[in-house]
């Protein structure tokens, strides 16, 4: 008789347990907040947190990408307590280009202290190497290394993708007999692309017999149309260390990640990647 009694005790407390439960899990049910695509929360069917499936927002692609190498980085007198800066950066991925990353110079003592500084953004495109200069950076004290440092960009991906044909011809550097100056570069840049531009940058390196790099400088040019082509000047006011051999470094990039970049009816035409 006591055997059965317990198992009719387990068998009552048993029946409790389940209907407390079930009462919990109705609670609970009632309770808790729906699932949405805000609740950062990756529920519903979506494939990332509040992003794919029922979401409107797409989920951002995570590429197995290779970092950005730099190649080159210096930086020369560029008068009084005042110097420019130099990095060549290189994209070794093949489908893959930056639409932004950002980079910073630091020019240092011999102890490792910093005795200028700057950052700023660039862009880069697939298998591309380009230049970045920044100048006028002030120190009082004569530096003696230069730090470059280039961060992870945000990457995007590239299908059937060419790059602007914006090419310079009649490149040359000229030190300058009379007027103001002391030397300068010169090119003619031409847009043989399909496209209009807002604006073109264009970076000139000098080199010396040894391929060492001597001066820098950079200009802007606005609202190239396609098929145009237009002469540039870049002016160094005085003499800087070093004597320019062989024909001057001239390259000319256009932001092709900036939609305003473009000329209105060009914007979608050029975005097949």
């Amino acid at each position: 008789m006591k055997i059965e009694r317990n198992k009719k005790r387990l068998i009552i407390i048993a029946i409790y347990l389940v209907i407390f439960f079930l009462l919990g899990w109705m609670i609970y049910s009632w309770l808790k907040p729906a699932q949405t695509c805000f609740d950062k929360k990756q529920n519903q069917n979506e494939t990332g947190i509040d992003c794919g499936g029922v979401c409107q927002k797409q989920c951002e692609k995570i590429f197995q990408a290779q970092d950005l190498i730099i190649k080159e980085a210096t930086f020369v007198s560029a008068g009084s307590e005042t110097y420019d800066a130099m990095m060549k950066v290189s994209n070794p991925n093949n489908q893959l280009g930056g639409s932004e990353f950002s980079y910073e110079f630091k020019l240092k003592d011999a102890t490792g202290n910093i005795l200028a500084q700057r950052s700023g953004t660039s862009f880069i495109l697939p298998v591309e190497s380009k230049y970045i200069i920044e100048t006028n950076l002030k120190s009082k004290n004569l530096p003696v290394e230069i730090e470059a440092v280039v961060n992870t960009p945000k990457w995007e991906e590239f299908f059937g993708y060419e790059k602007p044909e914006l090419n310079i011809y009649h490149k040359r550097y000229e030190l300058i007999s009379s007027g103001i100056g002391f030397s300068e570069a010169k090119g003619l840049l031409r847009n043989e692309s399909f496209f209009d531009f807002s604006t073109i940058k264009i970076n000139v390196v000098l080199r010396d017999e040894n391929g060492k790099p001597v001066a820098f400088n950079k200009t802007e040019m606005n609202t190239i149309k396609a098929g145009e082509e237009r002469d540039f000047r870049l002016l160094w006011p005085i003499n800087f260390p070093g004597l320019v051999q062989g024909v001057p470094e001239m390259e000319a990039e256009a932001n092709v990640f900036d939609s305003q970049n473009f000329i209105k009816q060009y914007t979608r035409g050029f975005q097949q990647f």
